[in-house]
């Protein structure tokens, strides 16, 4: 059960700090680590089915199968953006 939370704890943790960088190429990497974290949490929830109510088990499911979907979707923008704030220089 520790590693269940450590791992829900972890798609938001990795999520939190991939939307403050700058650059989509760094954003994209801790994209990435959430979406490891949602996969694991997910396998983590398959593994417990037998000690939760199925309605329970499969709420849950369905929202990590979720936020995999937004996150395989979103991880390929982000590599291809470049940086998010402007130089003084730069035009928009």
């Amino acid at each position: 059960m520790d590693q269940l939370l450590r791992a829900v704890g972890g798609i938001s943790a990795s999520l939190d700090e991939g939307y403050s960088r700058s650059s989509g190429p760094e954003r994209a990497h801790y994209y990435e680590y959430a979406l490891g974290s949602t996969r694991e949490s997910r396998g983590w929830y398959y593994k417990c089915s037998i000690a939760l109510p199925q309605d329970v088990m499969l709420a849950r499911l369905g929202r990590l199968t979720e936020i995999v979907r937004i996150l395989t979707a979103i991880i390929p923008r982000e590599r291809a953006m470049g940086t998010r704030w402007r130089t003084r220089r730069e035009k928009p």
